[in-house]
């Protein structure tokens, strides 16, 4: 492996690193959408919604940090999806934006809307937000309608437009793929149970543990049937690859399932995270309050196992529907070799990162909110 297809397979690991840890970080909204299921008096709504808000930022953060990496390292990928299909990630902008509303003005002084009309924008962002991602995250597998014509770059009468997008329908098409629900219920309803897990550890509180023990219950067995049938979809289905000498693509059947068994450690990684989900709602559903970190571990590892799989052997992680050499690989979408090696250098900053938010998440979760703590006074969301 040169240069070159070592750093491209590096920098698709870190992406798929942040999309993990941000399909984690979805439990706030997963929190939010359950605001008035778990939530039944004012006094308890506002413990809930102070519980998220010391996390939401980090939520919001990665996923800005999740586009700018792909932005750096596969700018054909950030120019054919966020400029192709403009209407879902719109839709996706305006729900968070929806929720940083929310988080800022809900319980200023005269607000003329009411926290009322703030927690319908909390209950949006969370549901629509991860159903949204999970659709658009479906595409990697599904592909979308799009083309890809370098040449334009050389054409002097007009834009130098690389990408088109084959429909008028500008990433709406995602929706017409059962599959890509799938993905996406899987997503909302795992967020849910991670806020019920996160919840659970950080209110001091019976009434609402209560409520999220019998509301984690309902949750459970819709998420793994969902997610069951999304999987074994996958790994039945036909996936595009390509040739590593001429880069052509064909389709090849079974691929995701060929990709699992040609990387074992990546296998051990799906099966480890899977297993480690299921124990966690086991945790929950009887009450332990430290299961959100057996539920936190086993999502990170199994979206970043099932975005190695999108990405690595030859595997085309954004193929296209219309025109199947147009499709998108980690070796034909990347930046320069001089690019790539320059943000590894940059890159190895990360760890300090990391650290600096595991020290800010220790220190607003060292003992869990309660209603005293609301009545005293201070900030509040």
């Amino acid at each position: 492996m040169d240069t070159l297809s070592l750093l491209q397979h590096y920098w698709w690991f870190l992406i798929s690193l942040l999309g993990a840890l941000l399909v984690f970080l979805l439990f706030v909204q997963g929190g939010q959408a359950l605001l008035y299921r778990l939530g039944y008096t004012e006094e308890e709504r506002n413990l809930i919604v102070n519980s998220l808000g010391r996390k939401w930022e980090l939520t919001f953060t990665t996923l800005v940090t999740f586009g700018g990496a792909f932005f750096a390292s596969f700018p054909l990928f950030y120019s054919t999806s966020f400029g192709g299909a403009v209407y879902v990630w719109m839709a996706i902008l305006l729900c968070f934006v929806l929720q940083a509303v929310a988080y800022e003005y809900r319980r200023k002084p005269s607000n003329v809307f009411g926290e009322r009309t703030y927690d319908i924008f909390l209950m949006i962002n969370g549901l629509a937000g991860p159903l949204l991602l999970g659709m658009a995250v479906g595409t990697l597998f599904t592909g979308a309608p799009f083309t890809v014509d370098r040449l334009n770059l050389a054409n002097e009468g007009g834009a130098a437009v690389i990408s088109q997008w084959a429909t008028p329908w500008h990433g709406l098409d995602a929706v017409a793929n059962p599959r890509n629900w799938a993905l996406g219920l899987s997503v909302a309803l795992l967020a849910m149970i991670l806020a019920c897990q996160f919840l659970a550890h950080d209110i001091d509180d019976e009434a609402i543990r209560s409520r999220i023990r019998t509301c984690l219950r309902r949750l459970a067995g819709g998420f793994v049937a969902v997610f069951v049938i999304w999987l074994l979809t996958l790994l039945m289905a036909d996936g595009w690859t390509a040739d590593p000498a001429t880069g052509v693509i064909s389709v090849e059947p079974h691929k995701y399932l060929h990709n699992l068994l040609a990387m074992p450690v990546v296998a051990i990684l799906l099966a480890v995270g899977v297993i480690a989900v299921l124990c966690s709602i086991g945790m929950a559903w009887v009450g332990r309050r430290r299961a959100i970190w057996f539920g936190g571990s086993g999502t990170v590892l199994t979206v970043l196992a099932l975005l190695l799989l999108a990405g690595w052997n030859h595997t085309a992680y954004y193929p296209s529907t219309v025109d199947m050499q147009a499709s998108l690989t980690i070796a034909n979408s990347s930046s320069s070799l001089f690019t790539l090696r320059t943000m590894f250098w940059v890159s190895l900053f990360i760890p300090v990162v990391v650290a600096y938010i595991w020290y800010a998440w220790r220190s607003l979760s060292r003992r869990p909110i309660t209603r005293e703590e609301l009545r005293d006074g201070g900030h509040q969301y």
